[in-house]
């Protein structure tokens, strides 16, 4: 069926298990949609009133009938949803390893910049073989990235991060759309996924030399808004130190504790009193209108690449 034209690639590493369970749910309804709508026309047949006077007798119930009736049913959905649940667990956990490139949608378009710093517009470059995980976030209203290939849909919000992984394993190219109705030129926010062997990625990401990866321009941000001179590395400035932030845990002036990822970064840049460290002065100022997405994306790589070793992956 690969041929037929409503039934896309399998292009990634998720997605004949996703179109496996596909067909079974198929399947399985119908196959009791066939079922019921023959027994209906049987019963409707074989014990129709076939006198006014006629009485039905009465009906003993049968034990075994309403036990069957009932497990198996029972039995069909409870491997629908452990099938289900453990493909949902797999799909929104990416590797640890991933690639990790951000995406900011717009009307109508997809930004893509690379860790490296290369720039894509409605295009994303992926090598096979290596999962990829893309950190993505919408400028105005909601987006959503589908790559019908990869078997991967996720909504795109403003104000937050969403992020999908996949794997690609065919060299190629894949269409990109917007699943979600996001303006009058929605049907035109369209791209490809173009997916390379290792060898041949990497000679496209070297090929574009005048630029600089997203953790150094992150940096170069960064100091140009003067947050250097809060968030000191001996811990001794205005703000916490942000060396060795990310993925920890941050405990609240209010008493509870949440974890430093790219939410919690973006949030605190563009909403600084929403949460609060302990043991600092609610006094950092709001730059939101000053930072654009992708600045904001930037700025995240580079705190991110800041470790207690003083290692900076700034390639």
């Amino acid at each position: 069926m690969l041929g037929f034209p409503l039934f896309p690639d399998q292009a990634s590493s998720v997605a004949a298990r996703v179109d496996a369970l596909f067909y079974f749910l198929v399947s399985v309804s119908v196959f009791f949609a066939t079922l019921i709508c023959i027994l209906i026309i049987v019963f409707a047949v074989r014990y129709r009133r076939r006198s006014e006077n006629e009485q039905p007798p009465a009906i003993v119930g049968n034990l075994g009938l309403e036990i069957l009736w009932t497990v198996v049913p029972l039995g069909l959905t409870m491997v629908m949803f452990v099938w289900g649940a453990k493909l949902f667990f797999v799909i929104y956990h990416p590797p640890i390893n991933s690639l990790e490139i951000t995406v900011v949608a717009k009307q109508w378009m997809w930004k893509v910049q690379h860790p490296e710093g290369r720039l894509e517009i409605d295009e994303l470059h992926i090598p096979t073989g290596r999962p990829v995980k893309l950190t993505m976030t919408s400028q105005d209203v909601i987006h959503s990235f589908f790559v019908p290939a990869f078997r991967v849909k996720r909504d795109v919000l403003p104000g937050r991060y969403t992020t999908v992984w996949f794997e690609a394993t065919k060299a190629g190219e894949y269409q990109l759309f917007c699943s979600q109705y996001c303006g009058t030129q929605h049907s035109g926010m369209v791209g490809r996924i173009v997916v390379m062997e290792p060898a041949r990625y990497q000679t496209w990401l070297s090929g574009e030399t005048a630029v600089i990866s997203m953790a150094s321009a992150g940096e170069k941000l960064f100091q140009r808004l003067a947050c250097n001179t809060c968030h000191l590395e001996s811990g001794a400035g205005r703000g916490p130190p942000l060396v060795g932030l990310f993925g920890k845990k941050v405990q609240l002036q209010n008493g509870q504790t949440v974890t430093a990822d790219e939410n919690y970064i973006r949030e605190s840049i563009l909403e600084p009193q929403a949460k609060i460290t302990a043991g600092y002065a609610p006094i950092m100022p709001t730059f939101k209108g000053l930072v654009s997405e992708d600045g904001i994306m930037q700025i995240v790589a580079y705190i991110k690449s800041l470790t207690h070793e003083g290692t900076q992956a700034k390639k």
